[in-house]
């Protein structure tokens, strides 16, 4: 009986897969390897190709802008709060984007230190991507320039992971932007000069923020002599190395970043990169599709999201 059981133990190998223990025994990875070397996932899947995904949008009452992913078994909730503050001294006509990322609700080993430091990475992560100028209009969130701007506080909150929670949260935050409503403002200015500021009282009299050049995050998994796409949690513990990219509906690549202790070699990176911006393009019309689709419904739609 121990014999056996010490068998067992040394035939199983648990992976820390991102964020989730996944329990893995040696012929269930060689399984996985060798299926997406024939370009064949255990869920019937090619390596570009997507998990189906849920987006849902306007799903939180008391926040500026809100949506809700759910990509395979991940499930993402973002809200944005529009308020207002005064711009950076190096950007004075402009506002910015404050990130948070709470992992805690998602299991017990990321209470604590564990999910601090996952939810600090994934915000420098989501920090980087919106870094590029063309990103968002940050113009167009300055009100009185050196003085009073907004700023958007986006909250990610990881509800599940099943693995490629990057690319969910990119999705998340896109489709919460899009959502997202800014009241209109006027400034007043006295005859002795003091500035005052007007809000709208009209719900309706507002500013949207354009996402056509917000990019999303594609992570390539690298398996075997392969690469995928939204890798499961699974898929993710046979995988050393994995390359994440952000990608703008035109194909542009706007950052990178290698996760894993694995090595990459060049001639992998850019058939990566290929692949990332290939597959990015058809992300961003899929998405694209969906959110015009639900604003099409107006406020009548049906909530049917966990929320709803």
């Amino acid at each position: 009986m121990e014999g056996r059981k010490a068998g067992r133990k040394r035939g199983t190998a648990q992976v820390r897969a991102g964020m989730a223990s996944v329990v893995l025994s040696e012929a269930e990875k060689l399984y996985i390897v060798h299926g997406v070397q024939e370009d064949l996932r255990v869920d019937g899947r090619g390596c570009e190709d997507y998990r189906c995904a849920e987006v849902e949008t306007d799903v939180v009452s008391n926040t500026s802008g809100s949506a809700r992913v759910k990509l395979g078994e991940t499930d993402i909730l973002v809200g944005i709060k529009a308020e207002m503050g005064t711009p950076k001294l190096e950007k004075p006509d402009e506002g910015y984007l404050e990130f948070f990322v709470d992992c805690s609700s998602n299991s017990p080993e990321l209470e604590g230190r564990g999910g601090e430091e996952l939810g600090t990475d994934i915000a420098n992560t989501l920090y980087r991507v919106f870094s590029c100028e063309n990103s968002v209009d940050l113009k167009s969130l300055c009100i009185n320039p050196k003085e009073h701007c907004w700023v958007l506080y986006v909250d990610v909150l990881l509800l599940e992971c099943g693995g490629n929670i990057f690319d969910a949260i990119s999705i998340a935050v896109k489709a919460a932007l899009f959502n997202t409503r800014i009241p209109k403002v006027r400034v007043l200015e006295d005859e002795e000069g003091t500035k005052e500021i007007e809000l709208s009282d009209d719900p309706y009299d507002c500013i949207r923020l354009s996402v056509d050049e917000v990019p999303c995050i594609v992570t390539l998994s690298k398996i075997g002599y392969r690469h995928v796409v939204d890798a499961t949690l699974q898929e993710e513990a046979c995988s050393l190395a994995s390359l994440l990219i952000s990608v703008t509906s035109k194909g542009a690549i706007t950052s990178m970043k290698k996760v894993g202790k694995g090595s990459l070699d060049p001639e992998s990176i850019f058939e990566m990169m290929e692949t990332g911006q290939r597959v990015g393009k058809s992300l961003h019309i899929a998405l694209q599709k969906i959110l015009d689709e639900e604003e099409s419904l107006g406020t009548s739609r049906p909530k049917v999201g966990f929320l709803g």
